[in-house]
């Protein structure tokens, strides 16, 4: 697992770490920059931005270089498919990502940690492994033992809220998300380039 600290967020320009009081927000420039250099970033070479869009992806999803470089070869040696929807398929069938999405909590980082808990279920049974891949027809629920837990406090009334991508069915009264067909790219918003992720690993 990767951690990211709002350090990371200015240093890429965008808030990454998911939370909702991230330092960026209030100081956007990079960590060391004097008040008069605010408005003077470097110009990036075509590296400088493949890299930076590489760190952003990896640091939003929370994942280590290897496990990321992992990802990115698999969806490069994929035939037949492109390698940047792959990729982006492969990170959101994460279980962390899926629980994120699902609307049970507001970040990945805490969806990694209530994953690592063992406060998530799926298909019925206890799963404490964030990368554990989905698939079509998986459900995701609490563990009853864990209900009780003031993190899961208002959940019943954060689902009905929630909007979640096409991907997922939510059942409201039942507290559960089925995994109900492969993430696409133009179903969910995103503010990277894979596609500039996957040069900057084929160089």
């Amino acid at each position: 697992m990767s951690r990211v600290t709002c350090k990371i967020c200015r240093r890429l320009g965008e808030t990454v770490c998911g939370r909702e009081k991230c330092a960026f927000k209030k100081r956007p420039y990079p960590p060391g920059k004097l008040l008069s250099e605010k408005k003077h970033r470097a110009t990036l070479t075509d590296f400088g931005l493949q890299l930076r869009e590489k760190q952003k992806v990896r640091h939003t999803y929370g994942v280590s270089e290897k496990q990321f470089s992992n990802y990115v070869k698999e969806a490069s040696g994929k035939r037949g498919t492109n390698p940047a929807e792959y990729l982006f398929e492969a990170l959101e069938s994460r279980l962390d990502s899926a629980v994120y999405r699902s609307g049970f909590v507001a970040s990945r980082s805490l969806a990694r940690q209530i994953v690592s808990h063992g406060h998530i279920m799926v298909n019925g049974r206890r799963a404490n492994i964030a990368s554990r891949r989905m698939k079509v027809g998986d459900t995701i629920s609490i563990r009853p033992g864990s209900m009780s837990s003031k993190l899961f406090e208002g959940l019943a009334e954060r689902l009905k809220a929630a909007t979640v991508p096409t991907w997922f069915k939510l059942d409201t009264d039942k507290l559960e998300a089925t995994f109900q067909g492969k993430p696409k790219v133009g179903q969910a918003e995103m503010s990277f380039n894979l596609t500039s992720v996957i040069e900057f690993y084929s160089r």
